[in-house]
């Protein structure tokens, strides 16, 4: 059983990398390239994209109201959720080198790009950036949390669990008492 398991894993990781050419082939379609880690559009195309731009005002008034009554309620959660970054970043930083894990690299979650789109005028911008920090921060934490999740306590649940992190597959099986002692004695080494 565990092979298959394994040869399923690595199935699922070479689609990963199929998925991923593709997307890079999807660039060239929209005519733009990544150069230093910088979004780079033809300028004809910028110019296309600038002229399907909608005032911000234009934008306002043409809002559902209710999206417009609750957007202090979802901007009011810019402070929990940078009080999540401050202390996710600095519990892998001060824990993580004791159990010798490596460390999350923030950047590799959080993306702040959409601001670059000539398309968005300034608040759908701002909606953007907000949207990309709370799920790259989600990202970010949840990668943390899945390698501690490795380290103390690498077994799967007796119960089905939804949206599982990469790391899961990996784990011991509930009530494997074996597999889980091997993995602990992987981490003492």
């Amino acid at each position: 059983m565990k092979s298959r398991i394994a040869e399923l894993l690595e199935e699922i990781r070479e689609r990963e990398e199929e998925l991923e050419t593709l997307v890079r082939k999807q660039h060239t379609l929209f005519f733009y390239k990544l150069e230093d880690g910088k979004v780079r559009f033809e300028e004809a195309i910028r110019e296309a994209q600038k002229k399907l731009k909608v005032g911000s005002l234009r934008w306002l008034w043409e809002s559902n109201p209710r999206n417009v009554l609750s957007a202090p309620v979802i901007y009011s959660m810019i402070i929990p959720f940078a009080f999540l970054d401050l202390c996710i970043t600095l519990y892998q930083w001060l824990c993580f080198p004791l159990y010798k894990i490596a460390k999350v690299k923030r950047g590799d979650y959080i993306a702040i790009d959409r601001h670059h789109l000539p398309y968005l005028n300034s608040i759908e911008k701002l909606n953007c950036t907000y949207c990309g920090y709370i799920n790259g921060l989600v990202a970010y934490s949840r990668e943390i949390v899945a390698r501690t999740e490795q380290y103390w306590c690498p077994i799967k649940h007796a119960h089905k669990v939804l949206g599982t992190h990469d790391r899961y597959a990996q784990f011991a099986e509930f009530g494997d008492a074996e597999a889980y002692q091997d993995a602990l004695g992987r981490r003492n080494t």
